[in-house]
């Protein structure tokens, strides 16, 4: 855990290959990264209010998707630039941001709903 906050450990041109239990994790990253594009594209059809932040949680998903397998070969292959340890963080990093702009699009939806709400309360007055 010390070399976690070094700076070798996440800029080594030729990293050590990752452990079982990291490979594992990163497996199951991928696994859930694949259920949640699904489940999402299910959904976004539905259409509604939700529809917008469906679409961007698809694409978070589906992009890291297949970011994520990029990354599991370049490190199962053992490939000395791609398989630093920097794109790990690049890709977290990346997922991170990534979610908090979809958070700030849900955190909208209720002012959209009340400006909706009002738009139909007026039309049903308006001929």
């Amino acid at each position: 855990m010390k070399n976690l906050f070094t700076w070798k450990y996440w800029f080594t041109v030729n990293p050590e290959p990752l452990t079982a239990l990291a490979f594992k994790v990163l497996i199951a990253i991928i696994v859930l990264l694949l259920i949640a594009a699904v489940i999402t594209a299910i959904l976004k059809k539905r259409g509604g209010l939700y529809r917008g932040a469906l679409k961007r949680m698809y694409n978070l998903s589906a992009v890291n998707f297949i970011i994520g397998l990029i990354i599991l070969f370049f490190n199962y292959e053992n490939v000395p630039f791609f398989a630093s340890r920097m794109w790990l963080g690049f890709w977290i990093l990346e997922i991170i941001i990534w979610k908090l702009f979809i958070i700030k699009n849900l955190r909208a939806i209720p002012k959209r709903k009340k400006e909706l709400e009002a738009a139909k309360e007026l039309k049903k007055y308006l001929p």
